[in-house]
């Protein structure tokens, strides 16, 4: 039975029918068109699909659509507008920390996750930080170096 779900969504309040347990993946892609989220395992094991949800890392594949209720999703497409993503952009580009880039979206928010709370980050927390993310063609080297500089980049961003 559908209900009416209503959060901000990249800043704009939404509201849309939807059966309670649908995925947020699945709402956030084929309802709303919002398609840099990717489904990569379905179980939470990659981070394909990552989102913010009030500012914390969170898996839309795991995440029933009926917990969004009143709370802030925050996707690549409304993070890509921020200066902070143009540190990170650059970052990532000049460190060679993207290839393939289908798990790029959910490392750039794991990346915004971690810088958010942590500024100043060692590389032990980025790599903490960037645990629940999966690559299969960078490698870790190329993105830890990116999220490093970034922070130091971005320096009063975060």
């Amino acid at each position: 039975m559908k209900g009416l779900v209503r959060f901000t969504l990249n800043g704009a309040p939404v509201a849309v029918a939807t059966e309670p347990l649908r995925r947020t993946l699945d709402l956030l892609r084929d309802d709303l068109g919002l398609t840099a989220a990717k489904e990569g395992c379905g179980e939470g094991e990659c981070g394909a699909c990552a989102v913010l949800l009030d500012g914390r890392l969170a898996n839309a594949c795991l995440l029933p659509a009926a917990l969004l209720e009143g709370r802030s999703v925050l996707t690549l497409e409304g993070f890509r507008t921020t200066p902070r993503f143009a540190v990170l952009k650059e970052c990532f580009e000049e460190a060679g920390a993207v290839q393939c880039g289908y798990c790029t979206p959910g490392m750039l928010l794991a990346a915004e996750a971690l810088l958010s709370r942590n500024p100043h980050p060692s590389e032990r927390d980025v790599r903490v930080g960037l645990s629940g993310n999966l690559c299969r063609c960078t490698g870790y080297a190329a993105i830890l170096e990116a999220v490093l500089d970034a922070a130091r980049k971005g320096e009063g961003l975060w």
